[in-house]
Formats: structure tokens, sequence, C-alpha cells
């Protein structure tokens, strides 16, 4: 019976701790050059599977693409993972719900985007890639 509680209790732990250490991060800690080594410029966002269609983002500031739904808020960021053609972030906008995304980069140019959370109180998920198409 307490090996059965230690299996169900770590998870929800580590998912309290993670919660916790996003919400006291104001910006992301650790290396985002992976964020500053895309080109600036206009974005197309094609999701991949489904029906939801492309959508076009001017990226002049590309820790946008951390948190694409909850864009136009002010969110707290914490850095979960980098590498120089990967990056996870953990986020929260408080009363607006939260997120974890992945960024592989491909090239200055393309890139693939994961993410999941919750928003207006409903969970979203989607892939998408991301290509460059031109100056904005």
């Amino acid at each position: 019976m307490n090996n059965i509680f230690r299996l169900y209790a770590f998870p929800g732990a580590l998912l309290l701790l993670l919660s916790l250490a996003a919400a006291g991060a104001a910006k992301p800690d650790g290396d985002m050059a992976l964020l500053d080594s895309l080109d600036r410029g206009m974005w197309q966002l094609r999701p991949t599977g489904g029906s939801v269609p492309t959508a076009k983002i001017c990226l002049g500031k590309p820790e946008s693409l951390t948190q694409i739904q909850h864009s136009s808020l002010a969110c707290e960021q914490y850095l979960v993972r980098s590498s120089p053609n990967s990056l996870t972030v953990s986020y929260t906008c408080a009363g607006h719900g939260q997120g974890l995304t992945v960024i592989r980069k491909e090239t200055n140019r393309i890139i693939h985007i994961q993410s999941q959370g919750i928003r207006n109180n409903a969970p979203f998920s989607f892939s998408a890639e991301g290509r460059r198409t031109g100056p904005c």
C-alpha cells in the first residue's frame, strides 16, 4: 500500500514543484539563445494535423513563440531545458492559465512548436511548423 502511494504521489509532487518554480520566475532563467538565433520578420505557423487554419505573426519579439495561446498576456516563464536546437519553457499567466512549450529549431527560418496547457479554464494542445516568409 505504501509503495502504491509513492507511485501516485511522486508525479503529482513533481507537477506541483514545476508549477511553483514557474510561478516564482519573473523571466526565464538560463540560455534562450535559440530564440535570439531565429530570423526576424513575418512567420507562418502551420498546424500539424487537424483543420486549424494557418496563422501569420510578425516576429519582432521571439519570446512570443513560447506562449502563443496566451500571446497578449504578461506571463511568468521558467526555462525547463535548453540546447542549441531545442527549448522547453513553462509559463503561468495569473488568472488565465498556463502552458508548456517545446520549440525545436531546424534552421534559423524553420521551427517546430509543441504546446499544451490551460487557457480560459479549458485544455489546449497543438503542434505547428513555423517558417519565415519575409519581412513584416
